[in-house]
């Protein structure tokens, strides 16, 4: 699997260089007015494409204007990652805005409809009562048990008389 070692190291490259030319060697103020972070990169298994995963801090229109300043750098961003490389195929780069933020937000506030409905649960259940008796089981003092405690002891039904297992003729 030498190939997916390549890919992964090369995947590894293009992420630092992105991500080194994002923060000091672009000029684009499309791109250095926001903050701009490189998540992760993939590269194809052949090494000619690669997809750079970003997120952006800040509302659509700062993450609409990221978009266009990297879509504007690609082709120096690309250059930069060959020189790096030093590879015979440079992999073009696609940019891809990360949906690992909003997904999280997501997640955030499912987790918090479940605290509010465990938190109201437990309000409701603070005062409740069990709907039979505390003790719904027999115990050897109650007077029902001692009834039916003497026919197990014996062994045979109500009369006292032993139960023999079988049929007797009679």
């Amino acid at each position: 699997m030498s190939g997916s070692a390549r890919a992964d190291n090369l995947a590894k490259l293009i992420r630092e260089v992105v991500a080194e030319k994002i923060q000091r060697g672009i000029k684009d103020p499309r791109i250095k007015n926001h903050q701009v972070t490189v998540t992760d990169t993939r590269v194809t298994g052949d090494l000619r494409e690669s997809t750079v995963f970003y997120t952006v801090y800040g509302d659509d229109a700062a993450r609409a204007e990221v978009a266009a300043g990297l879509e504007s750098a690609r082709g120096m961003l690309r250059t930069e990652v060959g020189r790096a490389a030093g590879i015979k195929h440079t992999p073009s780069i696609a940019f891809v805005p990360d949906a690992l933020p909003e997904n999280a937000r997501a997640m955030e506030e499912l987790f918090d409809a479940a605290r509010a409905r465990d938190a109201k649960l437990r309000q409701e259940a603070a005062g409740a009562q069990y709907a039979g008796d505390p003790d719904p089981y027999n115990r050897a003092g109650d007077e029902d048990s001692e009834d039916e405690g003497s026919d197990r002891e014996t062994g045979g039904d109500s009369s006292g008389a032993p139960d023999r297992g079988g049929d007797t003729p009679g």
